[in-house]
């Protein structure tokens, strides 16, 4: 599912132009992955990220953004939700401004609001798509995307962990979250019984 570089790069320079003023912005930035990878995105894509939008903002990207704590196949996921999110956000400010709503009649109105249903749950199935992955790359896309300051693909990684691990029992968590047992058969005991309506097993 992962992005490889190319793809990456096409994607970026196609699907994500953001709308600026009524033009698209081409400006593409290189992010460098931990292994040496490197990646482009479009600004407006990049700057999803708060940590990379400071950079760019104090002039750090001329070169290429290395990104140490990112390897390559997680950083091109990263760039695939980047891309995205900012094509999404970029359509929705062009339907926003694409006519005056006094010219608009109650057809228009509801065909731009099926359009906009359709997007959305579209958007839904994408990020659904891109956290159905096993855990070890689950939480590696948490650590890129806390490293990176992207909210909205944090949140979206850390509820696919909440769900995942959603009725599961003690055992089953500790064996996910590779977590050692350092309770005595019986102070374990002792804990479920003054804690019974935790354990709903």
């Amino acid at each position: 599912m992962a992005a490889t570089p190319a793809d990456a790069s096409s994607s970026s320079s196609s699907s994500s132009e953001a709308v600026v003023g009524g033009e698209k912005s081409n400006k593409m930035i290189t992010l460098i992955s931990s292994d040496g990878e490197s990646f482009e995105a479009t600004e407006e894509a990049a700057k999803m990220s708060v940590t990379i939008k400071h950079m760019i903002e104090d002039g750090c990207a001329d070169d290429g953004i290395p990104l140490p704590n990112v390897p390559a196949k997680i950083l091109s996921m990263v760039i695939e939700y980047c891309n995205k999110h900012a094509a999404d956000a970029a359509a929705d400010d062009t339907n926003k401004h694409v006519a005056d709503p006094a010219d608009a009649d109650e057809d228009d109105d509801n065909n731009n609001n099926n359009a906009s249903a359709g997007e959305k749950e579209d958007l839904k199935s994408f990020d659904a798509s891109l956290v159905a992955v096993d855990q070890a790359m689950l939480f590696d896309i948490i650590l890129a995307a806390n490293f990176l300051s992207i909210k909205g693909l944090l949140d979206l990684a850390c509820q696919k962990v909440a769900d995942d691990i959603k009725d599961k029992s003690v055992e089953e968590v500790r064996e996910i979250f590779k977590i050692e047992n350092d309770f005595t058969k019986e102070e374990e005991e002792a804990v479920r019984k003054e804690n019974a309506w935790a354990f709903n097993e």
